[in-house]
């Protein structure tokens, strides 16, 4: 089955959890702080229900599923329908680009990556927030049988590394949230620098250098 068939047929249940989950959340949301410029233009590509770009005040975002970019223009946020392996947009259009928890999802994550590079400017930001496949949460996730991530392939820190470095990335940043599991987390975590003990984790990169 394909990932867009998937989260329209379920959208609702896929944004239900954001709010069953608040401060997972919450903790993913200030750990793509510690790493998304703060001023600029920016795209999330994978943009789903809005439920980063909205607060992070992301410009654009783009996204397979109808019915989740629905949800998303009620937040606020301007969405295109499209996918990350064929960006509608020019070269050079973008001073940051985001992909959360986007890239487990998506037919060709190297050739997502090309096209984030494309439309960045040189010396872009490309900030990617995934869950680590070598973590309890990616366990957990699989563990609970989640329709989502049932067809999801999972990263490592060192993969995604290697896919941007061969696409021309560099000077990389990293920190990392959801030291629980997320139904039991009762705060927002503060993130922390590094990676290999939280489930999420997002990773900075500048493009051309």
């Amino acid at each position: 089955m394909k990932m867009k068939n998937i989260f329209d047929e379920n959208y609702k249940k896929y944004d239900k959890w954001y709010d069953d989950n608040k401060f997972a959340y919450l903790s993913e949301v200030e750990a793509v702080k510690k790493v998304l410029p703060t001023k600029g233009y920016g795209l999330e590509v994978g943009v789903g229900s809005g439920r980063f770009a909205a607060p992070l005040n992301i410009s654009i975002g783009i996204d397979p599923s109808k019915k989740a970019i629905e949800l998303a223009k009620g937040r606020g946020v301007d969405v295109r329908s499209g996918i990350g392996e064929e960006l509608p947009f020019k070269d050079s259009t973008f001073d940051y680009a985001a992909m959360i928890v986007t890239l487990c999802f998506v037919q060709d994550p190297d050739k997502v990556i090309i096209e984030a590079s494309r439309v960045l400017k040189p010396k872009g930001k490309l900030v990617i927030g995934i869950v680590d496949k070598e973590s309890f949460l990616r366990k957990s996730y699989q563990e609970k049988g989640s329709i989502f991530y049932e067809y999801a392939r999972f990263f490592d820190i060192e993969e995604i590394v290697q896919i941007l470095k061969t696409d021309g990335f560099s000077d990389f940043s990293y920190y990392q949230t959801i030291f629980d599991y997320p139904e039991k987390l009762k705060t927002v975590e503060e993130p922390q620098e590094g990676f290999g003990k939280g489930g999420f984790v997002v990773i900075g990169a500048i493009n051309g250098e």
